[in-house]
């Protein structure tokens, strides 16, 4: 046969075990034993004694090409960092740069791990272009807003964008309304009607600042997650990300309507001080994903850091030690994601696509090779892949 072989252990969310993956195609074709590699006739093997071979991490939610910005505008509260420093420069995008600083951000977050980004921006199209030419599998949104003035995000570029892409390859075109303040509940209800229609998934900022809340509030009376349900919007394919000033109930509503929410703890932490309980989410069995977010704030597009800072922000919020455990952290760095996106990854079983990472283990932090979750949500930095396989191909291999 054709393909490759990734040794050492192989760890996801349901265990760890020794043995070797079967890449065959874009898919995992068998998980066996070391000793039955040789009865599968693979071109080349990888990994090892001390290596780890886990699905690869998902990135739900992040604005790669704001690279651009990275440590801009510190210190700033979110709205006067977005008004400010953000949207100005914005209006300054040429083509050129797009392209130049979505390379410059989908490197990063592929040599850290991520396999698949869920990206909502401007200039969609040249985003969507350079993920394809890396190889990143991605979900493509271009931004919308129509309660404020910004020639960037016109509505109707986003549904152009959304019906030009179609699904091309790894891409994939989202419908992303900005957020429930800055997009009016006639735009609300035509993106759902259009995601019904096609099943795409909508991808929102959501109750992310009080201002949000406060806008929401005055203009319809409503929670933004009752806004997205009297639009239509609360279902499985909802993407909501932040919901850092949400209510209990509003959470409960997310999870009883099959919604996901993507949880950045570094930039919900950064911008507002502020982030949700995660324990309580996850005891509400609300599908819970985690993101980068943008470079800036957050300065780096590591899922590693974004593991290990959602754990430990979880004892504060929780009032606990050991809220979280790590099993469940690489959970929703690996499954979270993939129910987001409706993907069938985020575990090392045959027939699951072949998004993998090949960690190299022989390291210091890396002792003792014992409590392998607890050692890939606390003591992995992203610089520790050695190989990034998507769709079944190599994409980045360090030792060549």
């Amino acid at each position: 046969m054709k393909g490759f072989a990734l040794v050492g252990r192989l760890v996801d969310y349901r265990s760890v075990r020794t043995g070797a993956v079967i890449v065959e195609d874009n898919v995992i074709q068998a998980v066996v034993p070391v000793g039955k590699l040789g009865e599968w006739g693979v071109d080349e093997v990888y990994g090892g004694k001390n290596y780890l071979v886990i699905p690869g991490l998902i990135n739900a939610h992040t604005h790669v090409a704001m690279a651009r910005f990275r440590g801009l505008g510190e210190d700033l509260p979110t709205e006067e960092w977005l008004e400010k420093i953000i949207w100005p420069m914005e209006l300054e995008w040429t083509r050129k740069e797009i392209l130049e600083w979505a390379e410059i951000g989908l490197k990063e977050a592929l040599m850290n791990g991520s396999t698949t980004v869920n990206d909502h921006y401007f200039f969609a199209d040249e985003i969507a272009e350079v993920a394809e030419k890396l190889g990143v599998r991605a979900f493509i949104g271009q931004t919308v807003m129509d309660e404020v003035d910004f020639p960037l995000a016109n509505p109707e570029e986003g549904f152009r964008f959304f019906k030009r892409w179609k699904k091309s390859g790894l891409v994939t075109p989202t419908l992303a309304p900005h957020a429930t303040n800055t997009v009016s509940l006639e735009l609300m209800k035509e993106i759902a009607e259009l995601s019904r229609e096609t099943g795409a998934r909508v991808h929102i900022h959501l109750a992310q600042s009080r201002a949000e809340v406060s806008e929401v509030k005055r203009r319809y009376g409503l929670s933004p997650v009752g806004l997205l349900e009297r639009a239509g919007l609360l279902n499985e394919r909802l993407i909501g990300v932040h919901g850092v000033y949400l209510s209990d109930s509003d959470f409960e509503r997310l999870a009883k309507a099959g919604s996901s929410l993507v949880h950045c703890p570094t930039s919900n932490v950064k911008l507002e001080a502020r982030t949700v309980n995660l324990r309580k989410l996850l005891d509400l069995s609300l599908n819970v994903a985690l993101g980068n977010d943008s470079p800036n704030p957050t300065g780096i597009l590591d899922p590693f850091i974004e593991m290990r800072t959602a754990g430990i922000v979880a004892n504060l919020t929780a009032g606990r030690a050991h809220a979280i455990p790590a099993r469940e952290l690489f959970g929703m760095a690996t499954v979270g994601g993939a129910r987001a996106l409706g993907l069938k990854a985020g575990l090392i079983e045959p027939g699951y696509l072949a998004d993998l990472l090949l960690i190299n283990a022989n390291k210091p932090w890396f002792r003792p090779l014992e409590n392998v979750y607890s050692l890939i949500v606390y003591s992995t930095r992203g610089s520790d892949v050695e190989m990034v396989i998507i769709n079944g191909k190599i994409v980045i291999n360090t030792k060549t």
